[in-house]
């Protein structure tokens, strides 16, 4: 469990400042090859204080980087693109002090910018009233704005690697001018802001803009000016600015539609669902979505999807969002559920001496004998506790279908045997092919008591069923080819009858839930994943999506009520709560800090370890991995201590977490953050506050770890560069 879940806090693998040679443009903005001499990463690029994170963003970054193309050759200036990465001591320098900075931020505001990252800091991008809730990272932007801006930035600019930090600047044709990355000092990254914007115009004073110019400008200050009147101005100015986005549209001002959207006045979210209509971006399709979810009249629901069928020719979101509300209204074709008078026939388990009947018949009865011989085998087989024995009898199972088939059987009844056999025997390609095959023709449909499927082989074969449907759905989706809406229906028809059998596993259930969210049905995902839970309330990975729920719904404060509920609701002793509980907390805590809320985040992680140390006392088997977890949870104490200057206190938290769980030194937590790194940008800030015992103390402390775990982070580790010495 706990190699799992130490996984589940691992962020995306990127390359950090400095895993390579310094970039061309970078040696010609004047970094050194190297790190200078008696020069410490953490002298070079020293963390932010808590109040440094505290302070506002003061870089305007665009909302999408089709604004900052728009933005640029509609003013004539460059686009500057920024990476960053969690975790990583440049980018957190950059993103903590430099972007925060007045400086930095009158040289990049000479551009238009955009911010990638892949990394999510806020649950959700708008609360439950239709607010934005802007990165705490970045501000301006939502997380899910620049998460997308890194994944288009990616396919474009990045050349299949992923390296932070990273400035990228581009001319009005979108080419780069400079790329600079792998910098040695934080000097030349300045000077290519500087360098970046030589041969361009001053920008000229801002003249005062029209209503009418702000409805119809993708720069983030109109943006902001127009949501600002939006929310604030008279009922008549709002419905101007909805007529001009109806009749006049540029560009799609979506927040002032969901704005509308989520407030009282219904005819103002009239007005502003025909504006949706006429919109094209992908934040409208977003909200396109949210809307399709809430109750509609009948004629207004098809006004949305009407706009939704209209850009699905050139957009797979636009033809899986028109899929899935056409999809999860329809029954399968091709199955009906299982009824009443069948019961007795799907529950009957073959035992060995019907199996024996059955080969002594197969010999002399031909065809049909052999393939039920084949059925009542892959029933035993399902019904096998040893895996081993399992496989045998598929075996047997298959060679009696083979038998079959070279007698001139053929059909979907033999192809679901095979297809079955095929899935004991792990060959998922075959299986999932042979499952469509089968169901398509009608093995699924009610049949007589003497050919129906077994319930074990019944519910098998469905979940091969839907799974193939689930890849083909998947692979039509990222080819941008159209697939039926009814391929949804078999999928859901398909899980709703095997949902309760023995042989649905959490990781199944986790996959119909993920399926489920991915493709946009919140809702339906929501429902499966509460009766999975029921079902398997100590699966880790039901665990992980519970806490993305909660998370999402209410945010640390709601991630924290709702194990809370768990614990009060469990039986004592009976499940693993307390420990899931714990590693809840750490997820609270972690953001709480990136929220810049530290003494909210101290007592999560103070709960958190109290969760751990009462799991561990009921559960030895688990005590392992709450000490793990303990020590985590004291080197994100000592972090934040850390980052408020309270020097001791970090000292004291540090030497606590090595002392509990050397092991967990070279572990990255949420944050992407090591103890080790915590520890050695600790010994730094001591030795700069002249505390010299200090800085000793925990230099020796983390002498005395494994030297393995003093090897820097994977991310880290690729290539020569800043390692090189090491």
């Amino acid at each position: 469990m706990r190699t799992l879940l130490v996984l589940l806090l691992l962020a995306l693998p990127a390359a950090a400042q400095g895993a390579a040679d310094p970039s061309k443009d970078a040696f010609e903005m004047g970094s050194p090859p190297a790190l200078p001499d008696g020069m410490t990463e953490e002298d070079m690029w020293p963390a932010a204080t808590a109040e440094g994170w505290k302070r506002p963003v003061l870089v305007r970054w665009q909302r999408r980087f089709e604004d900052a193309l728009a933005v640029a050759r509609r003013e004539n200036r460059p686009v500057m693109v920024c990476v960053n990465m969690d975790g990583e001591i440049a980018s957190e320098h950059f993103a903590g002090v430099r972007y925060r900075d007045p400086e930095t931020a009158q040289a990049l505001n000479r551009y238009a910018c955009v911010i990638a990252s892949v990394y999510r800091h806020t649950p959700r991008d708008y609360d439950p009233e239709g607010r934005r809730v802007e990165c705490p990272r970045f501000e301006t932007v939502t997380c899910g704005e620049h998460i997308q801006a890194e994944r288009e930035l990616y396919d474009r600019y990045f050349d299949g690697r992923r390296i932070s930090p990273r400035h990228i600047v581009l001319d009005l044709e979108a080419k780069e001018t400079l790329d600079v990355f792998y910098s040695w000092n934080t000097q030349a990254v300045a000077r290519t802001f500087v360098k970046g914007v030589e041969g361009w115009t001053e920008p000229a004073e801002p003249l005062e803009e029209t209503l009418l110019d702000l409805v119809q400008s993708p720069d983030i200050d109109a943006r902001e000016q127009l949501e600002s009147i939006f929310a604030e101005g008279e009922r008549e100015t709002r419905v101007e600015i909805l007529t001009y986005l109806t009749e006049q549209r540029v560009v799609d001002q979506v927040e002032v539609l969901r704005s509308a959207l989520f407030g009282l006045d219904l005819d103002l979210a009239l007005r502003a669902r025909r504006a949706l209509a006429q919109c094209e971006s992908d934040g409208a399709l977003d909200l396109m979505a949210e809307v399709l979810k809430a109750p509609l009249e009948e004629s207004e629901r098809q006004g949305v999807l009407a706009a939704v069928e209209r850009l699905a020719p050139e957009s797979k979101r636009a033809r899986a969002l028109a899929a899935l509300h056409s999809g999860l209204s329809r029954d399968s074709a091709h199955f009906e559920p299982a009824d009443d008078a069948a019961d007795a026939v799907r529950e009957y388990q073959a035992s060995a001496e019907h199996v024996s009947a059955l080969e002594q018949a197969a010999s002399a009865a031909g065809p049909d004998a052999s393939l039920a011989l084949a059925e009542a085998l892959l029933e035993t087989a399902s019904d096998a506790n040893d895996a081993r024995f399992a496989e045998l009898l598929a075996q047997d199972a298959r060679a009696a279908a083979r038998e079959a088939r070279d007698a001139g059987a053929e059909g979907p009844r033999l192809d679901a045997v095979l297809a079955l056999c095929a899935s004991i025997l792990d060959d998922a390609e075959r299986a999932w092919t042979l499952a469509l095959a089968a169901v398509e023709g009608g093995r699924l449909k009610a049949e007589g008591a003497e050919e129906a499927l077994g319930g074990a082989s019944r519910a098998r074969l469905l979940l091969l069923f839907a799974e193939a449907r689930q890849r083909a759905i998947r692979h039509a989706y990222r080819r941008g080819v159209e697939w039926p809406a009814e391929w949804l229906s078999d999928v859901n028809a398909a899980y709703t009858e095997v949902a309760d059998h023995a042989l649905v596993s959490d990781r199944s259930l986790c996959g119909y839930h993920d399926f489920l969210h991915w493709i946009g049905a919140t809702p339906r995902a929501k429902s499966v994943l509460d009766g999975a839970l029921t079902r398997f309330p100590d699966s880790p990975e039901l665990h992980a999506r519970l806490r993305n729920q909660l998370l999402w719904e209410g945010g640390p404060e709601g991630l924290a009520r709702g194990y809370a509920e768990r614990i009060a609701a469990a039986p004592e002793g009976e499940t693993q709560i307390a420990w899931f509980a714990g590693y809840a907390a750490l997820v609270e805590a972690e953001q709480y800090r990136r929220e810049a809320q530290d003494a909210q985040a101290l007592g999560a992680y103070a709960r958190g370890i109290a969760h751990f140390e009462r799991s561990a006392a009921r559960f030895r088997a688990s005590a392992d991995s709450c000490e793990h977890f303990i020590a985590l949870a004291l080197a994100g104490r000592a972090r934040l201590y850390l980052e408020r200057g309270e020097l001791e206190q970090a000292t004291q938290a540090l030497l606590a977490s090595l002392a509990r769980r050397a092991e967990a030194a070279g572990t990255a937590d949420g944050m992407n953050l090591t103890p080790i790194q915590t520890g050695k940008m600790l010994v730094a800030r001591l030795e700069a506050a002249d505390d010299a015992g200090g800085a000793e103390r925990v230099q020796a402390a983390l002498d005395g770890l494994d030297p393995e775990l003093l090897e820097p982070p994977a991310s880290e580790r690729m290539g020569s560069g800043r390692n090189r010495g090491r």
